[in-house]
């Protein structure tokens, strides 16, 4: 086992059409348990991480199914606390006519949004040896912001790397300035292709590369889906997706990221690491769910024999 990640955020009980059918013709709908930081710390926990998952859910029964669910996949829920006046937030993935995705939150007034700079105290207290933050759980409302900046603040001062996904979501203000915020409290940032134009006005990845580290982030990987990722080298070094089948692209970042930021606390260079978190996405979008395409035990013990 290598080193404890602790993620804060928000998990949510999620359902999507079980027959692939947009949502207004669907007849049956299956149902899952995801959230960007859940989604990472699974991952994680499967490429051989200790995991945290720092969070508010409803005493309800989505509440409860977060937790069994976050439990399941071998991510730590001591760090889960019960909010009694506030419901456990959910979300509903719709599937286009043209096969595309999109997603309707019903998370406003959650146990989530209520995060505040008590939650980031909580999770420092946990000792992790680097804490993973998303611009997301940060749009959520002034609280959450809060818990997030501080838990970076923390971290980077007490020498704890902090992990940076940006998650940007059209429908949330504000959550570029609140990533602009942490970049100089950085050690890994992993974002997309589609996430650097808002945030450094180019996709081109030396560009993006050059004015992070300007910014004061330690390391980069710039993830491009089907295009699959850039890493760190003496230049960006680009390495191609390995997915052979698609089904559900939805949470391969998340899937990638948990992988990398796993490997590189294990020892494993930024080479080796983006290897694995390639083998991880594309494990995950080749079924529907965000984590239920995590490779096995038993296949992660064969790449991470096989990582360069």
């Amino acid at each position: 086992m290598s080193g404890l990640i602790v993620g804060v955020g928000e998990a949510m009980v999620l359902f999507q059409p079980s027959d692939l059918l947009p949502l207004e013709e669907c007849r049956t709908a299956s149902v899952h348990v995801a959230g960007a930081e859940l989604n990472l710390l699974a991952a994680a926990a499967r490429a051989g991480a200790r995991t945290a998952f720092c969070s508010r859910v409803g005493d309800d029964p989505f509440g409860r199914r977060v937790v069994a669910a976050a439990a399941g996949l071998g991510v730590g829920t001591g760090l889960v606390t019960v909010d009694g006046a506030r419901p456990t937030g959910v979300f509903v993935k719709d599937v286009r006519p043209d096969g595309a995705r999109r997603v309707h939150y019903y998370r406003a007034g959650s146990a989530a949004s209520a995060l505040d700079e008590e939650d980031a105290d909580r999770a420092l207290a946990a000792g992790p040896d680097l804490v993973a933050v998303s611009g997301l759980t940060a749009a959520l409302g002034e609280g959450p912001r809060r818990a997030v900046l501080r838990l970076a603040r923390e971290a980077h001062a007490r020498g704890v790397p902090v992990a940076v996904d940006p998650n940007l979501r059209p429908g949330f203000d504000g959550v570029a300035g609140a990533v602009r915020e942490l970049l100089p409290l950085t050690t890994y940032l992993l974002l997309g292709t589609d996430e650097a134009v808002p945030l450094f006005g180019t996709d081109d990845p030396a560009t993006v590369f050059s004015q992070a580290k300007t910014l004061g982030v330690g390391e980069v990987v710039l993830k491009a889906g089907a295009g699959g990722c850039w890493h760190e080298g003496d230049a960006p070094t680009h390495l191609p997706s390995v997915a052979v089948r698609v089904v559900d692209p939805v949470g391969a970042g998340d899937a990638f990221a948990g992988a990398y930021l796993a490997a590189r606390l294990r020892g494993i260079g930024p080479r080796g690491a983006a290897w694995l978190g390639t083998r991880f996405a594309a494990s995950v979008v080749a079924t529907a769910g965000d984590t239920d395409g995590l490779p096995s035990p038993t296949e992660v013990v064969a790449l991470l024999a096989e990582a360069p």
